[in-house]
Parts: C-alpha cells; structure tokens; sequence
C-alpha cells in the first residue's frame, strides 16, 4: 500500500490506527532516511497504546530500546541506528520484547533476526510530503 502523508499530523493519524491493529507479537520495522518521520510515527503509535497523547517518549537514538508497558502488553522500541549489525540484540532484550509489541528504527541491522512476518513502513520524503509505503499480512489493512 502507498500512501502520501501532507503532514506530521497524518503520520501520527497512521500511526494510531495501525496501534488499533497492533497485538502481541508484532513487529513494525521503520526504514527511512534520517529526519523522514520514524520517530515520529513511533511516538505517536506507543502513545496511541498506552492510551496517554501526553507520555514522553524519547527516541532511543542512545540507550538502543526503551519499553513501555501499557495495559494491553509490552510495546518494545528500538533504534539501532548505531549498531552495525544483530550481534549484541540478544542483551538488548530481543527475545524477550517479541511477545509484546515491537517497532525498530534502522531494521536493517537485524539482518538474520528480521521476523517474516514483520509490517515494513518505509518512510521517504516526498513532494507532497511524507511517501509511506506498507507491506505485510492483508489484516493491517482490512477496515475495521
């Protein structure tokens, strides 16, 4: 699925409809050049499950994974922008974050660790503002 996104606004309105379609056991992989919208889309998807548009949550750019626990489960964000591949993810908590919910930022560092099953949203910048592309199983995208 391609979309076009005008504004932050629509990418935070993506964001927490595709949280409603969330359970445990996702994965949503983020690629894009820096300043694309990743963090953003992040944000406002952990914000959407905890239920709280006000709860900070700071990108994990340093510490490598923040988690968050919400009523629903464990969402599990990581950026692994500063690794150079899937070594170390293990001590990151890796295998215990699959039973909640996880977003990654710069998914391609997890090479042999990228789960089949994963929702990829790449985000690009675009004319019209953001390019978002989806690709994953057909129920992130029937109505609800």
């Amino acid at each position: 699925m391609q979309l076009t996104l005008p504004d932050e606004a629509a990418t935070q309105a993506l964001a927490r409809t595709l949280a409603e379609r969330a359970r445990p056991g996702d994965v949503l992989l983020l690629t894009g050049p820096l300043g694309a919208g990743k963090s953003t889309f992040a944000r406002a998807f952990i914000r959407a499950l905890a239920g709280d548009p006000t709860l900070t949550v700071p990108s994990p750019t340093f510490t490598l994974v923040q988690s968050y626990e919400t009523a629903y489960t464990t969402v599990w964000h990581y950026d692994l922008w500063r690794l150079s591949d899937h070594h170390g993810l293990e001590e990151l908590g890796w295998d215990e974050a699959q039973e909640g919910i996880v977003l990654v930022e710069w998914p391609e560092r997890l090479g042999p660790l990228t789960p089949a099953h994963a929702l990829r949203v790449t985000i690009a910048h675009g004319t019209g503002g953001r390019e978002v592309s989806l690709a994953g199983e057909q129920r992130w995208f029937d109505a609800s």
